[in-house]
C-alpha cells in the first residue's frame, strides 16, 4: 500500500509520514522525548492517511457546448489508475437508452467517421451536429484495480442557429381596428426567441418605455414571436420584420409593409342608400307590368278547341278520336 497525504498535512509532518510507523523514531532526533515522539505520532494520525489503488476519472466540464458542425471535445481524465491497459467505453444516453459510441477501441453508432479518441480517455467530436445533442457516459474498467470501475457523465449541447422565420404581416388594416402580426421558426435549438422592428427600429416590450411607441397601443410576446395591435393608428403605418435569436446566431425575415386606412363612413350609408333605391325602383316596376299585363299570355295547342253551345234537346259527347264529336238526342216530353 502507498501512503498519501491529506492537503492541510503541515510541513513538518509531511517529512515524519514519508517514514513508515515502524521507521519513525529514526527520522525524529534520538534526543526527544518520549512523550515528544508520542505527541507527534498523535498528530501523524490525524494528517496521514494510506490509500489502495483504484481507478479514479474527473473531467474539465461536465456541460460542454458548441454549435452545429463544429468541433467538441469531452474530457474524461484518468486521475489515478494501476492497471496498465484498461477498457475504455463511451455511450450515448437518449430517451431510448443508451448506445455505444466508443467500444472496442472503435469509435461506432453515431459518431461513426465523425469522432476519435484523445489518450487515454477523451473523446473529440470533430463535425457535431444537432443530434449530437444529449448525456455521454465514460466508462473505465481496470481490472488490476482494488477497485476497478469508475465512470463520469458529460451533457453535451449542440447549438443550432436559427433559419429565416415565416412572418405574416397584413398589407392594410382599418383605423381603429385590431391586427396581428405573426413569426416563427422551428430549426433553432435552443428554442428562438423573436425581436419585432418597424422601419428598422426595433419595437420595444413596453411602449410606454419609448417615444415613438409612447401612443402604440400593443402587446408583443417574445416567446411566441406575435405582435398584437389592439388598436392601430396611423402612425402604426410602417414597414415590419422579425428576427429569430439564440445563442447560436440569429436570422431575419424580408421587410413587409402595412397600411391603416380610414373607414368612409358616409361613402358606406351612400352606397347602401342607392342600393336600396334601386331595389325599391325594380320592385315598383314589377308591380306595374303585372298590372298592365305584361306578363299575362293566353296559350292555345292543336288539342284545343271550343265546346259550342249545347242545343235544345242535344248532348254532343267527344269520342277518343281527336275532333270527332257525335251528338246523342234527347226528347222532350
Amino acid at each position: 500500500m502507498s501512503l498519501s497525504l491529506s492537503p492541510s498535512t503541515p510541513k513538518l509532518f509531511r517529512l515524519l509520514c514519508a517514514c513508515t510507523a515502524s521507521q519513525s523514531e529514526h527520522c525524529i532526533d534520538s534526543k526527544m522525548a518520549k512523550t515528544r515522539l508520542a505527541c507527534l505520532l498523535t498528530l501523524l494520525s490525524t494528517h496521514c492517511y494510506f490509500s489502495v489503488s483504484a481507478v479514479v476519472l474527473k473531467t474539465n466540464n461536465e456541460s460542454p457546448w458548441t454549435d452545429e458542425f463544429d468541433k467538441i471535445e469531452l474530457s474524461c481524465l484518468i486521475e489515478s489508475i494501476s492497471t496498465t491497459n484498461p477498457r475504455i467505453e463511451w455511450k450515448k444516453i437518449t430517451n431510448e437508452g443508451p448506445s455505444y459510441v466508443y467500444f472496442d477501441r472503435k469509435i461506432s453508432g453515431d459518431l461513426e467517421n465523425r469522432a476519435m479518441i484523445r489518450e487515454p480517455a477523451t473523446l473529440l467530436i470533430t463535425n457535431a451536429t444537432r443530434l449530437d445533442t444529449a448525456k455521454y457516459r465514460c466508462e473505465v474498467t481496470a481490472a488490476d484495480d482494488q477497485k476497478s470501475f469508475d465512470e463520469i457523465v458529460i451533457n453535451l449541447v449542440v447549438r443550432v442557429k436559427p433559419v429565416v422565420p415565416k412572418c405574416s404581416v397584413p398589407k392594410s388594416v382599418p383605423f381603429g381596428k385590431s391586427a396581428e402580426l405573426s413569426c416563427v421558426e422551428d430549426e433553432g435549438f435552443p428554442k428562438s426567441q423573436y425581436q419585432w422592428f418597424k422601419n428598422r427600429e426595433e419595437i420595444p416590450d413596453d411602449p410606454k418605455t419609448s417615444l415613438k411607441f409612447f401612443n402604440s397601443t400593443y402587446t408583443l410576446n417574445a416567446e411566441a414571436g406575435t405582435l398584437n395591435f389592439i388598436a392601430v393608428r396611423k402612425e402604426d403605418a410602417g414597414e415590419y420584420f422579425c428576427r429569430a435569436k439564440n445563442d447560436a446566431g440569429y436570422s431575419e425575415c424580408p421587410p413587409q409593409k402595412m397600411e391603416v386606412y380610414d373607414i368612409d363612413v358616409v361613402g358606406i350609408v351612400l352606397g347602401v342608400l342607392v342600393v336600396a333605391v334601386v331595389l325599391l325602383c325594380i320592385t315598383a316596376g314589377i308591380c306595374c307590368a303585372y298590372k298592365r299585363g305584361y306578363f299575362s299570355s293566353q296559350k292555345q295547342t292543336g288539342n284545343s278547341y271550343k265546346v259550342p253551345a249545347k242545343g235544345d234537346g242535344v248532348d254532343y259527347v267527344r269520342t277518343e278520336d281527336e275532333g270527332d264529336f257525335r251528338h246523342k238526342s234527347s226528347f222532350v216530353i
